[in-house]
């Protein structure tokens, strides 16, 4: 499966690097090389994560990495992720489309 990312999900990943690499550039690098890691196993494995329960929908699906929630959807042999959460943070209806 190809994997797409949208311009929401490329931003957040952008805004939790510079977030962290403001303390510490080096666990920023750390994070945001792992939630890549696993973006990339979804092409082998899209169905892995759970439906979100915000949507309820069988195509919307997240996977986790540290304390972010990785929100994509599953489409004919295509994955595209959607946005880039902490746990912390509601998930607006916006980062689903």
């Amino acid at each position: 499966m190809t994997i797409y990312w949208s311009p929401l999900a490329v931003d957040r990943l952008e805004n939790i690097f510079e977030y962290i690499s403001k303390e510490e550039n080096d666990a920023a690098y750390k994070l945001v090389s792992k939630i890549l890691k696993k973006v990339e196993t979804l092409s082998k494995f899209p169905e892995r994560g759970r439906k979100v329960p915000e949507a309820n929908r069988e195509e919307i699906r997240e996977v986790f990495e540290s304390e972010y929630r990785i929100i994509y959807r599953v489409e004919a042999k295509k994955v595209f992720v959607l946005s880039i959460r902490n746990f912390k943070q509601l998930l607006p209806d916006n980062d689903l489309k």
